[in-house]
Order: C-alpha cells, then sequence, then structure tokens
C-alpha cells in the first residue's frame, strides 16, 4: 500500500488544517480511508433510529444529512483530485454545502440506502488513489480559489469525515 506524506502549507486551502491536523504523521491516509469505511457504518449503526434525524438545534444538520453531506464532499473532493492528478489546471469552482442538504432527501432515506451510496463512494474514491503514482500525489490545482494537491485532498477527505463523527459523538448523543 502505498504510503503518502502529509501535505505542506500552501497545498491547501487555510481552513483545510482543520481537517488534515485529525489525521497521524504516518502516510496511511489510504488505510485510514479503508478502514473508517467499516469504523463510521458500524458507528452510525449503533445510534438509535429515532436519533438520526434529531438536530441538536434548529439550523443544524441531522445525522442522516451529515453522513450524506460527508458523502457529497467526498465526491466533490476525489473529482477535483482526479482532475488534478490527470494534470487539469482548469479552476475549479466552490460549491455551497447548505444548498446541497434540503435536496438530499436524507431523512426520507433508509440508513441502508445511505449505507450503500457511502460504500460505493468510498470504493471508488480508494480505487482511484490506489490506481495514482507518488508523483501523481503532488500534482494540483486551484479549487474555489486556494491551492489544492492531490494528497492535501486525500487528507481532506479522510479529515472531514473524522471531523464530523467528532461532532456527531459530541452534539447528538
Amino acid at each position: 500500500m502505498i504510503k503518502i506524506e502529509k501535505p505542506k502549507e500552501g497545498e491547501y486551502a487555510a481552513y483545510a488544517i482543520m481537517y488534515i491536523s485529525l489525521l497521524p504523521d504516518d502516510g496511511e491516509v489510504i488505510m485510514h480511508l479503508r478502514n473508517n469505511l467499516v469504523t463510521v457504518k458500524n458507528f452510525i449503526a449503533s445510534i438509535p433510529e429515532e436519533k438520526l434525524t434529531y438536530r441538536y438545534a434548529p439550523d443544524k444538520w441531522t445525522i442522516k444529512e451529515v453522513l450524506v453531506h460527508v458523502i457529497d464532499t467526498e465526491r466533490i473532493f476525489a473529482y477535483r483530485a482526479l482532475r488534478f492528478a490527470r494534470n487539469d489546471k482548469t479552476a475549479l469552482p466552490g460549491y455551497e454545502q447548505n444548498d446541497y442538504v434540503p435536496y438530499s432527501r436524507a431523512n426520507e432515506r433508509s440508513l441502508e440506502s445511505i449505507f450503500r451510496e457511502y460504500s460505493a463512494v468510498r470504493v471508488a474514491t480508494l480505487s482511484f488513489f490506489e490506481s495514482l503514482s507518488g508523483e501523481d500525489f503532488l500534482r494540483s490545482g486551484t479549487a474555489n480559489g486556494n491551492p489544492a494537491s492531490v494528497r492535501a485532498l486525500a487528507y481532506q477527505i479522510a479529515g472531514h469525515e473524522l471531523h464530523h463523527v467528532k461532532i456527531i459523538k459530541e452534539r447528538y448523543l
């Protein structure tokens, strides 16, 4: 399994350090993504059904909405990584995460349906990252007006998920 050194400052938007810093410096981000596929599903499955649509404040997302947000963000960041790994220099736009949630219909979906999507996206992300060379991970581009290397995007995907699991544990349970 390929080891991917943590990205350096300048390879990611300033805000992304909050995600990247949640991962160890061992270069095992791909293994982390693989392991967390099972860990996160087991954790969410252990939460009582009635809690999955609970909001800890009126303007906050439910656990189901958070999980679909994690899936959507992984898709977007993996797409950015694909473009940059293939040396596409086109600056990519940002996205407004809050606009996605109402259209996700997450609360109308079964947890099984969300897990199927989560698994499919993660397996595709892993397959893509595992196909890359060390050189590919160093390529970069611009997304939402910020620099982003392929390796930084891998770390952001993993750290973003950890960030939301932490929030669920602290504020929903």
